[in-house]
Formats: structure tokens, sequence, C-alpha cells
């Protein structure tokens, strides 16, 4: 089934967008940030924008790196919550020279998906001890490692970067949650060897760039590798009951995209949901901010 998805996030707010630029509330401060799909006019006055917190000006030279302007009072780390269930997550935010902030809050949306099926899985085990394991796959600072732990997985946390790694553990003590496996390694590399070892998960979260660099420099292309890295989680997959998520960010790649490289790969799912991630500002201009595929076997 084809659906959009908007999250209830209560300390975020997509506030205006427009003019490739987004204004949004995290927790108690407003930012101000380049968003490339924001191709209309804003609603709000600049005057309004202009007061913003936090504004990330793009270095002229790079299109990827900049630098943040701060108002006074403005803290460079500070917290967000979201809760799910019983467990609220604690998520240390930080103004990065990426322009990102540490967390994506339409993954939200994913992160409910992640807890329910983690919470069916384990009603399902033939006993309490019976352990249901999720791998979390380009896993930053680990939203969805903590939806899946606060349900009771038994969770795998894989990023090639050895500081948001650090950072996604600092998010997970500040939830109030403990034994997260953590690995410092290239994703594709991370899956050949579970194949080869035979290992199986219950779930299995996706959340690729479209390029990046492994732990020791290994290429990463999405469309060059995202085939393999898909045939390499089919054959990880329990097959049974089991549960995947495939988040894209790279513009141009359609959730359609995204379900028909998933279903050669796995082949039919028994129930599946792609779209848009989506959140709407004040006026009512809705922003799309990734795509997403989701299923159950």
């Amino acid at each position: 089934m084809q659906q959009q998805l908007t999250p209830d996030f209560g300390d975020y707010e997509l506030i205006d967008t427009g003019n490739f630029e987004k204004l949004e509330r995290f927790g108690r401060y407003v930012t101000r940030r380049p968003e490339p799909q924001a191709i209309w006019r804003p609603s709000l006055p600049e005057a309004q924008w202009a007061a913003a917190d936090a504004s990330f000006l793009r270095d002229a030279r790079s299109d990827e790196r900049g630098e943040w302007r701060l108002r006074p009072g403005m803290p460079d780390r500070w917290p967000v919550v979201y809760a799910l269930g019983g467990v609220k997550m604690s998520m240390r935010l930080g103004l990065t020279s990426f322009k990102h902030v540490g967390i994506f809050p339409e993954q939200a949306a994913n992160w409910d998906f992640i807890y329910n099926n983690s919470l069916r899985l384990k009603k399902m085990q033939s006993s309490p001890q019976a352990l249901v394991k999720v791998l979390n796959l380009f896993a930053y600072t680990g939203g969805a490692t903590l939806a899946a732990r606060a349900a009771g997985a038994d969770t795998t946390h894989v990023d090639s970067v050895k500081q948001v790694v650090t950072w996604a553990r600092e998010n997970m003590e500040a939830s109030g949650l403990d034994g997260v496996r953590w690995i410092v390694e290239d994703a594709l590399k991370f899956v050949r060897r579970e194949v080869r070892r035979g290992n199986r998960y219950h779930g299995i979260i996706l959340d690729p760039p479209a390029y990046g660099r492994g732990a020791n420099g290994e290429r990463w292309i999405l469309e060059e590798n995202i085939c393999e890295m898909l045939e390499c989680c089919a054959q990880l997959l329990e097959p049974a009951g089991a549960f995947l998520v495939l988040n894209l960010y790279s513009m141009g790649l359609s959730s359609t995209l995204a379900r028909t490289a998933v279903r050669q790969a796995f082949g039919v799912p028994r129930e599946e949901q792609w779209g848009e991630l989506c959140f709407t500002d004040r006026a009512g201009k809705q922003l799309p901010l990734g795509t997403y595929y989701r299923m159950t076997r």
C-alpha cells in the first residue's frame, strides 16, 4: 500500500519552508537550514526567519559544508525526547558542519513501526527468554536502534563513523537503555560476513546514504551497491514474521524503485507499505523528506 507518513513528534515542528530553506523547532530552539526540495516561496516574513536561534550559512566553496550563526544563549548541544510505549527516547542534538543536527525527525514514523513489530515478534517467540534480533545498518545516531531496544530486541548497530556511534551510545544511556551491540565498520562488509557466518535477524533497518566511506575507506555508491546489499540482507532476514525498513534520501529515487528492488531480492512479502516521509508547515505546505519502503514477511 502506498502512503505518505507524518509522525506525531511533540519536540519537533516544521514552522515554514521556502526559497530552498526550512525553519524548524527542535525542543525549545528554532533552526534555519538549507532544504533543496523547498522550491516554493516562504509564508512567513524574513524577520521571523532571521530570529532563528541558529542559522546555517553554507560555505560558498562547498555544496555540503558551512557554519552555524548562533543567537545569544543558543547552546551547541541540547536534547529532544520521543516517547515509545513506556520509554522516553532522549536524543542529543548538535550543530554539525554538514547542516545536520543529529536526528531526522521524519524517521519517527519508522521508529513506531520498528518498536511495534519488535514487540509483536517478542510475543511470537516460543519462550520469554528467546531473542528478537534486530540489525540497524548505516545506523547514524541511533533513533531506530533505540526504538528496537526499547521494545526489548537484541539490537546490533552498525555505522562506519566512530564519532556517530559514540553519539548513539550517549543517546542510549540518556534514554535509560543498555545492551546494544556497537559495530564500527563498513555496512556492506559487515553483512557479507554475517551471511558467511549463517546469522539471522528478525528485523533489518537500512538507511543508506547516496555516497559514503567505510571505516577503512571503502567506497559506497547507492546505485552501484544497493542490489548486493539487499541480496545479502535477504539471506540474513528470518523467513517468517520478520520485518524490513528501507529509507532512500537520494533525490530522484522513488519509493516505487525501492519496492521493486526489495521485491527482487526478498520476494513478495506478506504486507508492505511504501511512499514519502513528510512534514507539513504552519501554512499547510507539505515537504517530502525522503522515501521509505517497509514490509513484513
